[in-house]
């Protein structure tokens, strides 16, 4: 039905796969660019970030490549589908995003920064697609960690509208949600850091080249 589908459409809790209460795959055990785990418990001091911006390949290495940034790894998120694979993430009947797991350290690179990153790598306004990339697993979403990262990404969605509005583009329509009962599902293995493993991949990530204005919500906690 949602395969078949011109529009892509969400699917209800009803219509989502079931999936399955152990994954199908392992995931490996390090990052093979920054050397550090991908799955946690994470050191003292990191913070967790998720991102949904697009294709995962191409948002994972924008990330991996900031300074202050411990481990990435990508994944499924945002939807109903309890240990989804890339196939069933694909078909549209997961609910899924396909996410990016950012665990950084906050004394080298703040939340904000990273929501500018976020912004400025993609186009907010697309709903259901990034460029090319047609599906429900390719909106935008941001998944929070906190109250304080909460209103961060508020405030930076509000102040890039703004200057989004005045360059001429459409509306936001990127989900700030808890990522709380949003669990993060990592992909498998071939998919964690696909583009240092092949170079010349496929990255369908862009931005608008509209600026995203720093700084607009301190993040404290």
């Amino acid at each position: 039905m949602f395969l078949n589908s011109r529009t892509p459409q969400l699917p209800t809790p009803e219509q989502a796969l079931r999936g399955r209460p152990v994954p199908e795959f392992t995931v490996p055990s390090r990052h093979t660019v920054l050397g550090n785990p991908l799955v946690g418990p994470y050191p003292e001091g990191l913070e967790v970030a998720d991102f949904a911006l697009g294709c995962f390949w191409g948002a994972e290495r924008k990330f991996w490549q900031t300074e202050g940034v411990w481990t990435t790894l990508v994944g499924y998120q945002g939807g109903y589908t309890e240990n989804p694979t890339y196939e069933e993430a694909c078909s549209g009947l997961t609910g899924h995003t396909e996410a990016v797991r950012v665990v950084f350290d906050p004394a080298v690179v703040t939340y904000g920064e990273l929501l500018k990153l976020f912004w400025e790598s993609h186009n907010p306004t697309q709903g259901f697609r990034q460029g090319n990339d047609v599906g429900t697993q390719y909106r935008s979403a941001i998944y929070t960690h906190s109250l304080a990262q909460a209103a961060a990404a508020d405030a930076s969605r509000e102040a890039y509208q703004k200057v989004l509005t005045a360059a001429g583009h459409k509306e936001i329509t990127t989900e700030i949600l808890p990522a709380e009962g949003r669990p993060f599902w990592p992909a498998e293995a071939y998919h964690q850091q696909y583009l240092d493993k092949n170079p010349d991949g496929y990255c369908g990530i862009g931005g608008t080249g509209v600026s995203c204005p720093i700084g607009v919500a301190p993040v404290e906690g």
